[in-house]
């Protein structure tokens, strides 16, 4: 992964007065101001983006500098999720500190820190800032950002009153995704799709990787209800918006497997792991190299998830080493460090797994309770949720959980359908 964070941010400010001396000799080369802020912005790597080296120059040259200040911020955070580089979005957090010196008490300088420090799962201070921004006005994105760290945070309920307000405020893209999310969450696939479609149809053309997004969740709604034709759809019109788009890329290897295309899978994977080397890309490229017998590719690959997923994804570590049963005190310790910053259902599930890894059934069982109460349909909840009670001596749960991860097969990967497989509770003699 290209890290730009390499690049520290003090070398970012010693490297100012290069970037002026380069400037066109037409413009201005003062700085903004003495802001560390703005200096970062306008100093820090545009990565070839056209748009960000022109707002670059804007902030230079005092073109509508708070205007500028603040795009940046998000073309970073566009740039981040693109690249899959989390260094972009401290240079996003320092064109936000830019923004706020420039214009001082600008909301829109809270929206976008709120945004960054979401990014970076910093959830609790991001509330702080949305709530803050909630009770100043009345705007419809302040809302979303409510809602998405209310969320992170397990809170749904109060997360569905602010997406409701923004629904309210204005149906539009931003709205309709979150909503779709929302309804997922609880179960409710038809109108999580209906709601995604409508994301779809709503997002500008000029901004292809929102609506590549979109595409890529409508790939996974779509495999989930087994539509693996129309799944297959979903995720090559999200690449077709974004041709390196690595969720999508994911979303379709996820497809191929289920379809049992395994040597498409992998050519596919190895593509989505190249450009998004997280733990959850590494994992199912190395469940496919497995069915090809590609043992030794798949077991480098493990050892590159284990060794970096601290850092980069420790709920999807502490999931996979449950998985593998290996290291399951390590697990149970990961899933619980998550739980400090975030409460959702998935990271109930990942430290519920990880419990019953390590034979603590009785606890994993009454935590995997609290996330089936949400409503969520997801086929790896609801295997664990089998095995945790087969375990815990709860039989019939057992068999009813293990019937709806059947169901939901297709979202599985292949090493958790080696485990349902293999059957989690005998069946009852007649």
């Amino acid at each position: 992964m290209q890290i730009v964070s390499i690049l520290l941010i003090s070398a970012l400010v010693v490297s100012l007065t290069a970037c002026s001396r380069t400037s066109s000799p037409e413009k201005s080369t003062e700085p903004v101001g003495p802001d560390r802020g703005c200096v970062v912005a306008i100093a820090a790597s545009h990565g070839g983006e056209d748009s960000i080296a022109k707002l670059q120059q804007d902030l230079r040259d005092r073109r509508a500098p708070a205007r500028a200040a603040e795009q940046l911020g998000y073309r970073f955070i566009s740039r981040a999720r693109l690249t899959n580089d989390p260094g972009f979005y401290k240079v996003a957090e320092q064109a936000a500190a830019c923004l706020e010196s420039i214009a001082p008490g600008e909301p829109a300088a809270l929206l976008l820190r709120g945004h960054v420090l979401h990014q970076m799962h910093r959830f609790g201070e991001a509330e702080a800032i949305a709530r803050r921004l909630v009770s100043l006005r009345e705007f419809v994105l302040d809302f979303g950002l409510l809602g998405d760290v209310l969320m992170e945070q397990g809170r749904v309920a109060d997360a569905a009153e602010a997406y409701q307000k923004m629904i309210d405020l204005k149906p539009f893209y931003q709205s309709y995704t979150r909503a779709a999310h929302l309804r997922w969450v609880k179960g409710d696939l038809p109108g999580a799709i209906e709601l995604m479609n409508s994301a779809v149809k709503s997002a500008s053309l000029r901004d292809p990787e929102s609506v590549a997004w979109a595409y890529s969740r409508l790939a996974y709604y779509e495999l989930q209800r087994g539509h693996l034709a129309e799944a297959e759809r979903m995720a090559d019109a999200s690449l077709r918006y974004v041709p390196d788009y690595a969720a999508a890329l994911l979303a379709r290897g996820r497809v191929e497997l289920a379809q049992k295309k395994y040597t498409a899978a992998v050519e596919t994977l190895e593509r989505a792991a190249r450009l998004n080397p997280l733990p959850e890309y590494q994992w199912t490229l190395a469940d496919a190299l497995r069915l090809l017998n590609r043992n030794d590719e798949a077991d480098a690959m493990e050892r590159q998830l284990v060794r970096d997923g601290l850092a980069s994804d420790p709920r999807t570590l502490a999931l996979y080493l449950s998985t593998r049963g290996v290291d399951g005190e390590r697990a149970v310790d990961l899933a619980r460090r998550e739980m400090g910053n975030r409460r959702d259902v998935f990271t109930l599930d990942a430290l519920a797994w990880a419990l019953a890894s390590t034979g603590q059934a009785r606890e994993a069982s009454s935590i995997i309770d609290r996330v089936l109460a949400e409503g969520t349909q997801d086929g790896r909840l609801f295997l664990h949720a089998a095995v945790i009670a087969a375990a815990d001596g709860r039989s019939a749960d057992a068999r009813r959980w293990e019937r709806k991860a059947h169901t939901l097969r297709f979202t599985l990967l292949p090493s958790e359908l080696g485990v349902l497989r293999k059957g989690i509770v005998p069946s009852p003699r007649t």
